[in-house]
C-alpha cells in the first residue's frame, strides 16, 4: 500500500523569493523600471513616433501607470515592455 505525502502550499522561502520589502522599497523599484522603459522609449527616434503603439505606449507608462493601484502596476510595465519591444523590432526594419 502507498501513501501519498500530504501537499503543502510552498512557502515563499522554499520557491527562494526574496522578501518583498517595504511598500516604499517596492515604489521605487517599480518608479526606477518605469523611467528605464520611458527612456527605451524616447531614444526610439522619429520612425518610432509616428506609430500608433508609440502613443500606447506613452500612455501606459504615464496614464495608465498612475492610475494603477500598486499591485497592478508591475503588470502594466511588462505590458509597456512587451510593447516597446514590439516597436524596437519594427524601427530596426524600417
Amino acid at each position: 500500500m502507498t501513501t501519498t505525502p500530504t501537499r503543502r502550499p510552498l512557502s515563499s522561502a522554499a520557491i527562494g523569493d526574496k522578501p518583498r520589502g517595504t511598500f516604499r522599497q517596492r515604489y521605487d523599484e517599480l518608479e526606477n523600471r518605469r523611467t528605464e522603459l520611458v527612456k527605451r522609449l524616447r531614444a526610439l527616434g522619429d520612425g518610432a513616433q509616428r506609430h500608433p503603439g508609440y502613443k500606447r505606449a506613452l500612455k501606459l507608462l504615464n496614464d495608465t501607470f498612475r492610475k494603477s493601484k500598486l499591485a497592478q502596476r508591475l503588470a502594466v510595465l511588462h505590458a509597456a515592455a512587451w510593447l516597446i519591444d514590439i516597436l524596437e523590432k519594427l524601427t530596426i526594419n524600417m
